[in-house]
């Protein structure tokens, strides 16, 4: 596994938490995760640093998308 495939897989494992959240009816809950999400792509998307990406670049080797596999 690669960093950006772990953190995509991470964020999509954190919506389904925000879902079961709002399912069982901790609306809080929810909405702070979903808050917390927004935010750390809202820093993605302004700065082009991902706190993720960078935490988990430190256990994981970065992805090499420009390399193709025969």
């Amino acid at each position: 596994m690669c960093v950006e495939r772990v953190q995509r897989m991470l964020t999509a494992i954190m919506l389904g938490f925000v879902m079961m959240a709002a399912g069982m009816g901790m609306i809080k809950v929810a909405f702070l995760l979903q808050f917390f999400i927004m935010v750390m792509l809202l820093i993605w998307a302004l700065t082009n640093f991902c706190p993720s990406i960078y935490m988990l670049g430190k256990i994981l080797p970065p992805c090499d998308f420009e390399k193709k596999e025969s």
